[in-house]
């Protein structure tokens, strides 16, 4: 657990925890940490499914543990979270059986992976995730590098990525989308906003209007021209939904409005993923697939 950046105003902070997605690189976050509200302080989770953690995890260990220890680890509490791809779903398992005095007041979920209905899965999903999985951590690659490294290199690069993660850390991706459609939707009473980018070719845009829909509080965005990476992809847009949402929850301590001014240079998403109008809904509607 590391502070990224401390509130830049003497008001009491909204404490804000950013989790990572697997394979990723807390480098996702550098434009919203340029572009959070002054009121706003930040922590990453360094997550063991990262780009730099221990491939041993996904043998034995539950990912949801690991979310519980980085929001307890956060000095005074979790105000508001959000989380990335593959984390989304472990992250709101443990939202909902969180007592209201433990849990944060406010999430926000960016390309998730979930369904309705266990029907909902088919063979073809399983085809789809194990034949392409390196296809979406080249997708990480392509945007976090961008034209630094050739097309043969990052696929080579991504084929590395996928040995290294290997088998058990697949089956840990693959089982939390298929334990999805068991989610307590109904205990999850806090606002949740849901982002999503129409060119996401990992998480369906539909898996992310179907979580919207089914939440108590969900608000959905789907961002035009938009992959995997919303944070990284259209960082302002992002920042200041993000903003919208978080004033909402924290009236006394944040102003209505939208994010900081400044507009920052491209940044670099993680080496890796988990991975299309812009319509922006409360509650939404609905589905298929990253880590």
């Amino acid at each position: 657990m590391r502070l990224r950046r401390a509130a830049r105003d003497g008001s009491v902070p909204v404490r804000v925890l950013l989790l990572h997605g697997l394979a990723g690189s807390t480098s996702v976050w550098r434009s919203y940490e340029e572009l959070a509200p002054d009121g706003v302080e930040i922590w990453e989770g360094v997550l063991p499914w990262g780009a730099e953690g221990d491939p041993g995890w996904s043998v034995h260990d539950d990912p949801a543990e690991h979310v519980e220890r980085a929001l307890d680890a956060v000095p005074g509490g979790v105000d508001a979270v959000i989380v990335h791809s593959f984390t989304a779903g472990p992250a709101l398992e443990v939202l909902a059986r969180r007592a209201a005095g433990r849990a944060p007041r406010a999430a926000i979920v960016v390309a998730p992976f979930h369904r309705r209905s266990p029907g909902d899965f088919t063979w073809d999903d399983a085809l789809y995730y194990l034949s392409g999985f390196h296809r979406i951590l080249e997708e990480g690659l392509r945007i976090g590098a961008g034209d630094r490294i050739t097309p043969a290199l990052r696929a080579a690069m991504a084929m590395r990525v996928r040995d290294r993660i290997g088998p058990y850390g697949w089956q840990q991706f693959f089982g939390a989308y298929l334990r999805s459609p068991h989610l307590d939707v109904a205990a999850l009473s806090l606002p949740v906003l849901v982002v999503a980018g129409t060119e996401d070719f990992a998480a369906p845009p539909d898996d992310a209007r179907t979580l919207a829909g089914a939440l108590p509080d969900g608000r959905f965005e789907l961002f035009d021209d938009c992959g995997h990476f919303a944070m990284a992809e259209q960082p302002r847009r992002f920042a200041d939904a993000v903003h919208i949402l978080l004033s909402e929850a924290f009236p006394d301590r944040l102003a209505n409005g939208t994010a900081a001014t400044a507009v920052p240079p491209p940044s670099a998403p993680p080496a890796v993923p988990p991975f299309r109008n812009s319509t922006s809904t409360h509650r939404s509607q609905r589905d298929h697939p990253h880590p």
